[in-house]
């Protein structure tokens, strides 16, 4: 019987956190523990023609200075520093040579016996360059701008009809050019990795990852070591949102710097350092609709072009999520890349789509101006039950309930359509709302359950908990599907030793790691009613595997509970004190059907007048994404990435003097995200969604929340103002001149 599963459950990680017993990677210890400082590039291309080191090396208790002439050995092939998501192109190889890609470029590492010194000393290095010519600007190499390529493209565009012939036909257009710019991750925890140098050269590194396998296996490429000498454990992370996808930077020198010196080291980052490691990419992307006089569309056209560096080809969908969503006879996508002198973006939450989201939702609100017709009845009237793109039946949508409850709750019948007509006071008021779209992804993984006869579990899985509620959801599906109390259970994972997990990302984990668990819950039922049906006349003697569950301790029939025999009955026939299962779950082969999340965000605004700030007063968010595990920790999943969206829609962005190529915001004082005073009312509602895609019925909700949140707000600063903005953020200097203060 289930009794955890879908309850809003409080995180069974809590106390340890709020306790400050939980440990980040920056704060395990070691004996003889030495500090690294990390030494940044200050242009954006060229090369290294010398680094002077003699003032740093005079420092009190320095260590040692690496660069790439004096560092220890390290792998001299692409192959050995491709990770498990990286993408095409050379990967980054810090303090490898002399060559600058990036202005933040990591050139040396101060290690030292405290973390002062070795700061203090790197700030005293003096590097001469010789600078090359560089370019960050994405408007200046538009139209050099590379395609993508399609096999590498996870869901790769398709032409359909004649686009062109069909917009020029179209009885309404709407054609329109939007820009978000970078933006970065501002995880609270600084990126950190404490590699502990132990007996024979082995080390145990701590580090800040959505991965350990993923970082284990790229260490051993970088440094040509066994598997067995490098163990990589994250137990906790503050905040990664695909920040932590890839390894960064640090984790190779905090290795570099043990290696070099024998002994422990602890590398952490500056909050101006993090700003090198990746970012959202920006995007410029032109849309063209055409719709016939009824509201359905005749045509879309979607191409954007995106950021990535130089040595590599960083990019996700961008531009099929138009076709994903709506229903057209005719349509065409393209997507390039700018190769810049910038690190290589990365992913961000719900990379591609909370991009690509606003630019679609922001064009389908233009349209229905232009048609006019209510935004929800638009997107009605172009509804798909099938994926556009792959011509397939989608295995459950819900959207139209999203848009049913989230309107009913928002209030959305009593908005005035004509942008301007509704206030408050001195505010003038906007209501606009947007769709969000998302993947369904089920990932190869491996989990282990080890069951006493007293009546406890450890579930063991080497995924990561980057902050989502991981340790919790995996304790409620082992409490419900193993039937024994959620105190009977302890998670194990975050350690590279644990079995396979791929990293955590994408909303794949709680989706895998759940079904994984029943999968190996199952091989634990089926060893119990061996030795069950062995027992003198057994209850179950007649029961196949699936005629048997867990409840209260004990292995019980489905069809009748009194037929039951318990689980320290059962091991004690086994002539064993505990029975350990590891199993490998792999995503269903089934691709007649596409997998998706949706959500329908509405969102009130309230400008003033006279200054033209935005206040988001309230939004509420519809999500349909199958069965929920936990409504808590889900409904705060949702609440992040609904503040995010505001983030997105009002304060980020990235500035880079393309003088210098170097970022001028690099700190959460100027790079702008929102603070308790921008957020207010904000209402989660999770659809029921029915879907048979896995075993539990799960699609995740990592991703959902942001996806469209920007759009949402955009399209209600119009109706708020009469001011279409196209380029995030919406600042005070792109409203002021639209606002009438004579009215």
């Amino acid at each position: 019987m289930t009794t955890y599963i879908g309850t809003p459950t409080s995180r069974v990680d809590g106390h340890a956190k709020v306790t400050g017993a939980a440990r980040y990677a920056a704060e395990f210890t070691a004996p003889d523990l030495a500090y690294g400082s990390v030494v940044g590039a200050t242009i954006a291309k060229g090369r290294i023609i010398s680094i002077e080191s003699s003032a740093a090396l005079a420092v009190d208790g320095v260590i040692v200075v690496l660069t790439h002439e004096n560092r220890p050995p390290m792998a001299k092939t692409d192959q050995a520093y491709k990770d498990d998501v990286a993408p095409d192109g050379s990967p980054f190889r810090p303090l490898y040579d002399d060559r600058i890609m990036f202005n933040g470029q990591p050139i040396a590492l101060v290690v030292a016996e405290t973390s002062e010194a070795a700061q203090f000393a790197a700030s005293l290095i003096q590097v001469k360059y010789k600078e090359e010519a560089h370019v960050t600007d994405i408007y200046h190499l538009r139209d050099a701008a590379i395609p993508v390529k399609t096999p590498s493209n996870p869901m790769p565009p398709k032409i359909r009809g004649n686009p062109d012939q069909a917009l020029a036909a179209a009885a309404v257009r709407h054609v329109a050019e939007y820009f978000v710019p970078n933006e970065h991750h501002n995880p609270v925890e600084l990126y950190a990795s404490t590699a502990v140098f132990e007996k024979g050269g082995k080390l145990t590194v701590y580090d800040k990852t959505q991965g350990v396998q993923n970082v284990q296996k790229y260490l051993c490429g970088v440094f040509g070591m066994k598997p067995d000498d490098v163990r990589v454990m994250s137990p906790f992370m503050g905040g990664g949102f695909g920040s932590g996808l890839r390894p960064q930077f640090q984790v190779v020198l905090a290795v570099l710097g043990a290696r070099a010196v024998k002994r422990s080291v602890r590398v952490v980052l500056t909050r101006a350092q993090m700003y090198a490691l990746g970012y959202r990419s920006a995007m410029i992307q032109r849309i063209a609709l055409g719709a016939n006089t009824g509201g359905t569309l005749d045509a879309i056209t979607h191409d954007a072009v995106t950021v990535t560096s130089q040595y590599e080809e960083f990019h996700r969908q961008e531009t099929g999520w138009s076709g994903l969503l709506y229903k057209s006879p005719n349509a065409k996508y393209a997507h390039r890349l700018a190769h810049l002198d910038l690190a290589t973006s990365s992913s961000m939450r719900g990379p591609g789509a909370a991009t690509a989201l606003f630019a679609l939702e922001s064009a389908m609100d233009e349209l229905a101006v232009k048609l006019n017709l209510d935004p929800i009845e638009l997107r009605l009237r172009c509804y798909s039950d099938r994926d556009q793109n792959e011509d397939k039946p989608f295995r459950s949508k819900a959207l139209r309930e999203c848009y049913r409850q989230g309107a009913e709750t928002f209030g959305w019948s009593k908005r005035k359509p004509e942008p301007r007509s509704m206030r408050d006071g001195g505010d003038l008021v906007g209501w606009g709302m947007a769709t969000g779209v998302w993947q369904a992804p089920q990932a190869e993984i491996a989990v282990r359950i080890v069951l006493t006869a007293d009546g406890h579990a450890e579930v063991a899985s080497a995924t990561s908990d980057i902050g989502t509620g991981t340790y919790t959801i995996m304790a409620q599906v082992a409490a419900d599907t193993l039937g024994l109390p959620l105190d009977n259970i302890t998670i194990a994972l975050g350690d590279s030793t644990l079995p396979h997990s791929p990293v955590e990302g994408g909303s794949w984990i709680a989706t895998s790691v759940a079904n994984g668990i029943v999968t190996a819950a199952e091989a634990i039922r089926d060893e119990l009613l061996r030795f069950a049906k062995q027992m003198p006349s057994s209850p179950l003697a007649n029961c196949s595997p699936d005629e048997v569950g867990f409840a209260a301790g004990k292995l019980v029939s489905k069809r009748d509970g009194s037929r039951a025999v318990s689980l320290a009955d059962a091991m004690r026939q086994g002539k064993v004190d505990r029975i350990t299962q590891e199993k490998t779950t792999l995503p269903s082969h089934n691709h007649s059907h596409a997998n998706n999340t949706h959500v329908a965000h509405f969102v009130e605004v309230k400008v003033d007048e006279q200054l033209g700030v935005i206040r988001v007063t309230r939004a509420v968010s519809a999500v349909a994404a199958g069965r929920i595990l936990n409504t808590k920790t889900a409904g705060s999943q949702i609440l992040g990435g609904v503040v995010w969206g505001i983030g997105m829609a009002l304060h980020e962005e990235t500035l880079i003097d393309h003088t210098f190529g170097r970022i001028m915001n690099a700190n959460i004082a100027d790079y702008h995200v929102p603070v308790h005073a921008d957020i207010h009312d904000i209402k989660v509602i999770f659809v029921d969604e029915p879907d048979g895609s896995n075993p539990l019925g799960l699609k995740g909700v990592g991703e959902i929340g942001i996806i469209g949140v920007a759009a949402a707000v955009a399209n209600a600063v119009y109706h708020a103002t009469g001011k279409r903005v196209r380029e995030l953020p919406i600042t005070l200097d792109k409203l002021l001149g639209s606002l009438d203060v004579s009215t």
